[in-house]
């Protein structure tokens, strides 16, 4: 296919769009059943055959310039912030475009898709993306020791498969056919460690909690059995207790009145184990924030010994729960603010240097990276700085913000630039061809503020102007 002249595809897409806004007009109340059913069969063919469209457009851009040459971290932070759709979402698109879309060799020669055959049933419509993404996954798992004939082979039964089977039956089949090709599994490897292993924290629930999952290898296990042995035994490390015992041998009373289940004295040891090594000091720094606990709140909330305070790493903690870990003796760092005019009211603890001082109230004034949607919480973002240190930017609270490292860079070298507004909010400006009228502040650390359509909750305009 050679080049499409700019006039040509502006025509095309203009009776395309024209075409969409007649068959959207249309009352399709009085058709019978069998053709409401054909048409949806008909408008699926044309979704999934629209995909691979997509493919061609975002493969003929990738070839012109780099996602950094037009502002962004990726290709996927590109579609995130054009397009508004995911991050998991602008993903996938740029995966099966690696996959499925027109290639060009080193000298300039065009080449077809990795996967020819997927990429031409996705073309037909025959085949939709939930299909594509089970023979990714078919591809991501295959071993690397079976030859290109047989891969092609695999292709070709797959596809044959999708055309007329369900992505979860394609799945079933995948695994078979996996399974024939590996009945014996992977060559032991003596020298090789066991990858098996994780500790996930899933996102905090609104209760507060948060469910974990685990997988320990054998050295791990070891290490956590020493230590339940300890202080998950009867009578130790129980927050019932007005005293706890944390060391030593509890006393008889001790172990007589613990009612725990031993899943309960195991979460309270593993809680303790933590509390222990923040206190003990030895973790030094991260992002130039003192690695232990810390938080955020306003003085009418401590006041009332409600509501909740965030740390630094995201999480929401009851005020009641500060004020009983303070209560402790834990070292931990506070931020109070005024619940009018935002401004830090009390900042840490008595021996403090004043970068940690500054890191806290723009922690409690920003909570964690400024650039709209960034999702980074304070603790892996670093201070950026309005005005460039170089351009003789000035250290103060006011003329900083935080940013992720990678934000960070894009408003160095990447197109980006930052001011700051009367209320003390960052406003992220994006380079041209990411600027499609989205917001310049982020809202997604602090979901209680609703601004008005056209400015923000200090009555600047949180827009670009026209």
């Amino acid at each position: 296919m050679g080049l499409t002249d700019a006039a040509v595809v502006e025509e095309a897409y203009a009776a395309y769009e024209a075409a969409a806004a007649r068959i959207a007009s249309l009352d399709y109340t009085g058709l019978p059943v069998p053709v409401l059913l054909a048409l949806q069969s008909r408008r699926e063919t044309l979704k999934c055959a629209a995909e691979a469209v997509d493919h061609q457009i975002l493969a003929a851009a990738q070839t012109q310039a780099t996602a950094k040459e037009i502002g962004a971290k990726d290709w996927p932070e590109v579609l995130h912030i054009r397009h508004r759709i995911s991050r998991e979402e602008a993903r996938r698109r740029v995966r099966d475009t690696d996959n499925l879309g027109p290639r060009s060799a080193i000298t300039g020669e065009p080449l077809g898709p990795v996967w020819e055959l997927v990429a031409q049933a996705l073309a037909e419509g025959t085949i939709n993306i939930e299909h594509v993404a089970v023979i990714t996954y078919f591809f991501e798992k295959v071993p690397l020791w079976v030859d290109p004939a047989t891969l092609l082979q695999c292709e070709a039964d797959l596809v044959a498969d999708a055309r007329v089977k369900t992505p979860e039956d394609l799945r079933r089949a995948a695994n078979d056919l996996l399974y024939r090709l590996d009945q014996d599994g992977p060559e032991p490897d003596d020298d090789e460690p066991d990858p098996k292993r994780s500790f996930v924290m899933g996102k905090q629930r609104p209760d507060g909690r948060t469910d974990v999952t685990a997988q320990l290898d054998p050295e791990g296990r070891a290490y956590w059995q020493a230590l339940f042995d300890k202080y998950a035994a009867p009578g130790m490390c129980n927050p019932a207790d007005p005293q706890p015992c944390l060391s030593g041998t509890p006393t008889q009373e001790q172990i007589d009145n613990d009612t725990r289940t031993l899943a309960q004295r195991q979460y309270d040891a593993f809680k303790m184990v933590g509390r222990m090594m923040l206190a003990s000091g030895t973790s030094g720094v991260h992002n130039g924030f003192p690695v232990t606990v810390v938080a955020t709140t306003t003085i009418t909330e401590l006041e009332k010994r409600a509501g909740v305070a965030l740390t630094h790493t995201g999480t929401t903690l009851p005020v009641k729960d500060l004020i009983r870990m303070a209560a402790q003796g834990s070292d931990n760092y506070l931020a109070v603010f005024d619940n009018h005019t935002g401004q830090p009211l009390y900042l840490g603890r008595a021996a403090r240097t004043a970068s940690t001082a500054q890191r806290l109230a723009l922690f409690a004034r920003d909570h964690g990276c400024t650039k709209p949607n960034c999702t980074a919480p304070a603790s892996r973002s670093q201070v950026h700085h309005i005005t460039n240190w170089r351009d003789d930017g000035l250290t103060n609270i006011d003329t900083m913000t935080l940013a992720c490292g990678r934000d960070n860079r894009l408003a160095d070298t990447g197109g980006w630039t930052t001011t700051m507004g009367p209320g003390g909010r960052a406003h992220w400006t994006p380079p041209p061809l990411l600027d499609v009228g989205q917001p310049r502040t982020n809202q997604y650390h602090h979901p209680s503020l609703y601004p008005t359509e056209g400015e923000d909750g200090d009555g600047e305009s949180d827009s670009p102007t026209d």
